[in-house]
């Protein structure tokens, strides 16, 4: 990560627990230092372009062991643009109904212009362009998926 608060929270959660190395990097540009079991992200690769997510894919196919695992939680697009909007549609009226401060809802739409996600499918077929193996995706709700794939 680059984030100096989210390697802050790291620092905490991991403390103590000797096989955790923190990496300050930017897995955009730069080689994932290392070779890994497993690589896993969350809500942070729909911030490239669809070829960086791309690119992406490769290095990390590249930084795995044999056997090695890539899991990915993240935001992605719908197959239609009719169905994005009904995805965020109950995305926010379950939000709502848990009481979320109305700040929140403004944080989300401002953030969200940093946002490139891309379509499922897509991301499952550039895993597998990269060499990954047993390809799937796990778990989808509305607008967020959890997908990934072995190296071989």
């Amino acid at each position: 990560d680059i984030s100096d608060e989210m390697l802050a929270r790291a620092r905490d959660r991991f403390a103590g627990i000797e096989n955790v190395r923190i990496a300050v990097s930017d897995y955009s540009v730069e080689p994932l230092p290392g070779r890994f079991d497993a690589i896993v992200s969350a809500l942070s690769i729909h911030h490239l372009d669809d070829p960086g997510k791309a690119a992406l894919f490769r290095r990390i196919y590249d930084a795995l062991k044999p056997g090695g695992i890539f899991v990915n939680a993240e935001e992605v697009l719908a197959p239609t643009t009719a169905l994005d909007q009904i995805y965020w549609d109950e995305w926010e009226r379950q939000a709502r109904a848990t009481g979320a401060p109305e700040e929140e809802f403004a944080g989300v739409e401002d953030r969200a212009q940093y946002d490139k996600p891309a379509k499922l499918d897509d991301q499952l077929r550039w895993l597998s362009k990269a060499g990954f193996a047993d390809v799937d995706c796990y778990y989808k709700y509305l607008m967020f998926a959890v997908y990934g794939g072995r190296r071989r």
